[in-house]
């Protein structure tokens, strides 16, 4: 069976105050091992997909610290220890020292990281 981890993901991303690293894995979904060393509002960088927020499903685990998604009507946090699942329509909240693993579907991640790379001044 096909296996990834943070050390071994082919795939990296970072930003200030974001550090990722992922995988594609056989299936459709994608890993991502998330470092968070700076609290941050996401919802800017989600501008220009469906309703200006992320538009697919996540599935995670917090490994420490917390993590936040904002919907239209509320606002959720998982901390450490807690397995979630986040349905589309949603914005992350990262909070400086949270490590989490989230598994994305990977084409609608591609095409989220297209819309938020341009946002923050990357070429994806």
């Amino acid at each position: 069976m096909p296996h990834v981890s943070r050390s071994t993901a082919a795939e990296s991303v970072s930003l200030d105050g974001l550090d990722v690293k992922y995988e594609a894995l056989d299936g459709g979904y994608t890993v991502c091992f998330e470092s968070h060393s700076a609290d941050a509002d996401l919802a800017e960088v989600f501008r220009g997909l469906p309703d200006d927020r992320c538009h697919f499903p996540r599935w995670g685990y917090v490994v420490s610290g917390k993590v936040g998604f904002r919907f239209p009507d509320r606002e959720e946090t998982y901390t450490a220890g807690d397995a979630y699942y986040v349905p589309p329509g949603h914005t992350p909240v990262h909070y400086a020292g949270a490590e989490i693993v989230e598994f994305s579907p990977t084409d609608l991640l591609g095409e989220a990281m297209g819309v938020v790379m341009r946002n923050v001044g990357v070429d994806a």
